[in-house]
């Protein structure tokens, strides 16, 4: 089934870039933390330092706290027209008008709704139970961290949960996306959004998040000429947008851009959002490309796969042969991008029967039918640490191994990825074979059980339905939003 992007009413509104003075608006205290599967509840944390936030894992899980505030102001420095800066003498005396004061008495009322939501969740996790219970969807608790927690957090964020996307700016760089290839989750989920009458809301008084909807998969696109090594459209084009929101409304400033997000699966996407320094800092990213190592953070940024939706065709699930049939120990196909492949094909390539690695897989060969017939898909990061491998192993219940450093994984704050993939660093690749030999037939069985039912987390529907990609995207923005409170 082809899914066209369609194109959104607000996409009618052309931005001309204009320079306009210094708004500052008033003082915020901002809650960050890190509650969750495996964090303390009672954590109190400072961010004022980059140094002190409490990194999460992919191990560890990212849900909220109730008890630790930060302070929204940034110890960084930066010019007189950053938009974004507070002055000490507006932090020390602020006059809130009575507009303000009304604005602020709905903002409370927004928070006493996540209040409530967080005490729901942290009942559902101490008594390990969850109002209306469907065991349809959620069958095996194995491949979550914390299954009555996940499940109670879903219905609490059906219940209230808000989005406001600004309208302004045009198609095709906002309020669009590529919706083929591998960047097509980053045009799903905009047009996803935009259409969506449950969560979006079209008064941003009562939104919990505020969504940037412009596409850095669009800018590289139109605005990037091959070769030159000119970004510096890019960049104007981001820095006048948010300079130009945070003017117009008073939603970014009162947070300093925390309960505010983007959305990419480009590669560039992390280093485009440093050029806004509190986007970088302080607003939910939400990335296919998360990588620690360019400054994801897991605790207030959000990790969605990577899904190549080729000619924008919605994936087409073929069931692999049974575990017994698989003769294939592990599989890869695929060109040298990045370093960890190369060491991946030295390694491996026309080495062994077994480990059956090519960088041009023959003519006679179908690339789907390998990993169907495969019990292990390996998943070499490329240049980026992201690959769309991971999601089409899933489909094929073969079991993902995920071959990268610095890379959070999607969804890994509800899913328990050590039930349905292996996880190896660069360094284990000579002893690749060992280690897939080394797990048990009880292992790997039970691995591939849980496949079949984590994959519905992965799929990709037109409208979407509930617990796919789109949802869980949404919800992992949720989580994030948890984590802070805005006074």
């Amino acid at each position: 089934m082809s899914v066209p992007c369609k194109t959104s009413s607000a996409a009618t509104k052309l931005i001309l870039v204009v320079v306009l003075p210094l708004i500052v608006c008033s003082v915020i205290i901002v809650g960050r933390s890190s509650f969750g599967f495996s964090i303390s509840l009672n954590s109190s944390v400072s961010e004022n330092t980059e140094s002190e936030r409490p990194l999460l894992t992919h191990n560890e899980g990212v849900l909220f706290s109730t008890s630790s505030n930060i302070n929204g102001s940034s110890s960084s420095s930066s010019s007189s027209q950053d938009v974004f800066i507070r002055s000490k003498n507006v932090l020390n005396s602020v006059t809130i008008s009575t507009r303000a004061a009304k604005t602020f008495s709905k903002l409370q009322r927004l928070e006493a709704g996540l209040a409530r939501a967080r005490a729901g969740i942290r009942n559902a996790s101490q008594n390990k139970t969850s109002h209306e219970e469907d065991r349809n969807l959620l069958p095996l608790r194995t491949i979550y961290r914390n299954r009555h927690e996940f499940h109670q957090s879903y219905l609490e964020m059906e219940k209230i949960f808000k989005i406001f996307i600004y309208e302004e700016g045009s198609a095709p760089l906002f309020h669009d996306g590529p919706c083929k290839g591998i960047y097509s989750t980053e045009g799903m989920f905009i047009q996803g959004i935009e259409f969506n009458k449950h969560f979006r809301t079209w008064d941003p008084d009562r939104a919990h998040v505020y969504f940037l909807p412009f596409s850095i998969g669009k800018m590289v696109r139109y605005l990037y000429v091959r070769d030159s090594h000119d970004i510096g459209p890019i960049k104007r084009t981001v820095v006048d947008y948010a300079n130009f929101i945070a003017r117009k409304y008073p939603y970014w400033n009162r947070s300093l851009g925390a309960d505010h997000f983007i959305l990419s699966c480009h590669d560039w996407a992390p280093h485009t959002s440093s050029y806004v320094p509190y986007l970088y800092k302080n607003s939910i990213r939400a990335f296919c490309n998360a990588n620690t190592s360019e400054g994801f953070y897991p605790s207030k940024d959000v990790s969605f796969p990577e899904i190549n939706l080729r000619k924008g065709h919605l994936p087409v699930i073929i069931d692999g042969l049974p575990p017994s049939n698989r003769t294939i120990l592990a599989f890869f196909a695929g060109k040298l991008h990045g370093t960890i492949r190369i060491k991946l094909l030295e390694h491996w390539k026309d080495k062994d029967e077994e480990v059956v690695v090519y960088e041009r897989l023959p003519k006679e060969l179908s690339y789907g039918t390998m990993m169907r017939k495969s019990k292990f898909c390996l998943c070499p990061s490329g240049y980026e640490v992201a690959s769309p491998r991971i999601v089409e192993a899933i489909y094929s219940q073969c079991v993902p191994v995920l071959l990268s450093d610095h890379y959070i994984p999607p969804f890994s704050d509800i899913l328990n990825w050590n039930s349905f993939s292996v996880q190896l660093s660069v360094n284990d690749i000579p002893n690749l074979k060992k280690i897939l030999m080394g797990i048990s037939e009880e292992h790997y069985m039970e691995m591939h059980r849980n496949l079949k039912q984590v994959r519905s987390h992965f799929m990709v529907n037109d409208p979407p339905v509930r617990f796919d990609a789109f949802h869980m995207t949404i919800h992992s923005i949720w989580l994030r939003r948890l984590n802070i409170r805005i006074n």
